[in-house]
């Protein structure tokens, strides 16, 4: 053949949450066990879902067959109502319709959408680091460098609304502003201030605003929940939802998008209209899981359910800061919500002499041959797999200069967690020699 197929963009999609599995299994087939530590599925990390939870989806199930058909390309109405519903009634909410509310299959084909749908020379300011589904989309579509804002770790992961604004006001080609909240990879929860900060910006140069709201459910340490909806105002905006970190419930594919102020203008508006019309082609979206939305989210033990996981995650949450508190030459703060911890080390600690012990010789050879040219945040995670075992997500994957890893907090087991702690501490220590 002789001309090249594909798109130029696709070279920008990268996944390193899950393309570091193809490494650590290599690994383990040259007979290094791993612990795995780099992909959030709180199932499949051993949480167990609500008895009545499952109790709802099997009487769902057995109720007819109805949750075996399609659904309507926008999702079931009787959902879209509770959704709309759920919207309006928070404090300050602006109000939408269920013809505002739109399913998708999982957040991350919602994204894709999104994304794809703006043209190509229009850009997507978002945070650094960022979750890589947003800024590899982002980068796909125009085949450009990312343009970011940067979370600073020495102030609890929160941006600087001066940096933004220049971002801005210096690249006429933004057309929106994503950000994750609370947010993957770093936990943090943004401050009010903050948001609406961010939406006095996107208001005074006509952008809209793209809110991924997986975790909004999982807040702690005094963070309080505040959605997309609630600090928007008259901005138009997209909040994007899902059940996968929520029951939770990640095989069911199941996410949404709220679209607020649909009508602000009408490029806005045929944005939205795009949205609907591209998620026709597909059919619809996955029927079960939304038929189960309403009985779930509108049952009294979901709010108890809620308030013990943000209680549980709080509890490890802080037994992971205070045990990288102590660690020589990264940088370890407090987080308020999600399940994930991100570790970033010092300028200067990382250097490409750098190893770790690593008795099985092939395995050295291995990573040492996987090792060259690679970030330096990366070529420690390699070592410390090659010589205990540990898979963690190096912060770089997370299309960010910011050398550090990130970690889950969906070990189930505290004393568990606290010997995979005292493995990546020894590591650390040992690579760096602090």
């Amino acid at each position: 053949m002789n001309h090249s197929i594909v798109h130029e963009g696709i070279k920008n999609l990268h996944y390193e949450i899950r393309e570091i599995v193809d490494f650590g299994y290599h690994l383990r087939s040259l007979g290094r066990p791993i612990t795995w530590e780099n992909i959030g599925d709180p199932v499949a990390a051993g949480e167990k879902v609500a008895p009545w939870i499952k109790e709802i989806v099997r009487e769902t199930v057995e109720s007819g067959d109805a949750s075996y058909a399609y659904c309507p390309s926008r999702g079931i109405l009787t959902t879209r109502e509770f959704l709309a519903d759920v919207v309006s009634n928070r404090p300050n909410s602006v109000k939408i319709g269920p013809d505002d509310i739109l399913f998708f299959n999982g957040i991350a084909d919602a994204v894709d959408k999104l994304y794809d749908l703006i043209q190509k020379d229009w850009r997507v300011l978002m945070p650094s680091p960022s979750y890589p589904t947003h800024t590899s989309n982002e980068g796909k579509r125009g085949d450009y460098p990312h343009l970011q804002f940067r979370l600073n770790p020495r102030d609890n992961w929160q941006p600087d609304l001066e940096e933004i604004e220049n971002k801005v006001k210096y690249n006429p080609q933004v057309v929106a502003i994503a950000i994750v909240n609370p947010d993957n990879p770093t936990g943090i929860v943004y401050r009010r201030e903050v948001l609406e900060g961010i939406v006095r910006i996107a208001a005074k140069y006509g952008l809209f605003i793209i809110c991924d709201e997986t975790y909004a459910h999982i807040c702690f340490n005094g963070a309080e929940t505040l959605h997309l909806s609630q600090i928007i105002g008259d901005v138009p905006g997209l909040a994007l939802r899902g059940i996968s970190k929520d029951f939770p419930w990640p095989g069911a594919r199941c996410g949404w998008i709220e679209m607020l102020n649909k009508d602000a203008s009408p490029a806005f508006r045929e944005y939205c209209d795009a949205l609907v019309k591209s998620k026709m082609m597909e059919v619809c979206s996955t029927t079960l899981p939304q038929m189960v939305i309403p009985r779930v989210y509108g049952d009294p033990r979901y709010q108890t359910l809620k308030n013990e996981r943000a209680k549980m995650f709080e509890r490890r949450a802080n037994q992971v800061y205070e045990f990288f508190r102590t660690v020589p030459g990264v940088i370890a703060r407090p987080v308020q919500g999600a399940f994930y911890y991100c570790v970033t080390f010092e300028d200067g600690v990382l250097d490409e002499r750098q190893t770790l012990p690593i008795e099985n010789p092939a395995i050295r050879e291995y990573v040492e041959q996987c090792n060259r040219g690679v970030p330096l945040d990366k070529r420690f995670v390699h070592y410390m797999m090659g010589s205990e075992g540990v898979c963690v997500t190096p912060l770089t994957g997370f299309h960010t200069d910011q050398n550090g890893f990130r970690l889950t907090l969906l070990q189930p087991d505290d004393a568990e967690r606290a010997r995979t702690l005292e493995r990546i501490g020894k590591s650390i220590r040992a690579y760096t020699g602090l």
